[in-house]
């Protein structure tokens, strides 16, 4: 499980009643994670990929330490973002976002 998992509203999964379910065996349409010092980064891109594989449009790997973001998007190179001024892409469903890799990393130190 991601740290943070983005979905779309209509492909929240659903209990039978109504009530959003308590597992949801879909990918996300936008996965987060953030690296821990204790987490393997290899392990932590493999779920990203996955993920990309089984439909999410993007996945971000947050590595504090280094203040970097990796973006993952399917069937395209991962690129760093890793200046403070850069803004950072996100998908298509959140475009009125805008966020840049100074702003994020701001909200760490708070």
């Amino acid at each position: 499980m991601p740290d943070v998992a983005v979905f779309l509203w209509p492909r929240i999964p659903r209990r039978d009643h109504g009530g959003i379910a308590n597992v949801f065996a879909v990918a996300p349409d936008w996965t987060i994670e953030s690296l821990s010092p204790q987490q393997n980064q290899t392990k932590v891109t493999k779920n990203i990929l996955h993920c990309l594989e089984q439909g999410t449009q993007m996945g971000w790997l947050i590595d504090p330490d280094e203040q970097s973001v990796f973006v993952y998007r399917p069937h395209q190179a991962t690129t760093v973002y890793d200046e403070p001024a850069m803004r950072l892409p996100v998908p298509e469903f959140a475009k009125d976002l805008h966020l840049t890799i100074e702003e994020m990393f701001g909200w760490l130190l708070e």
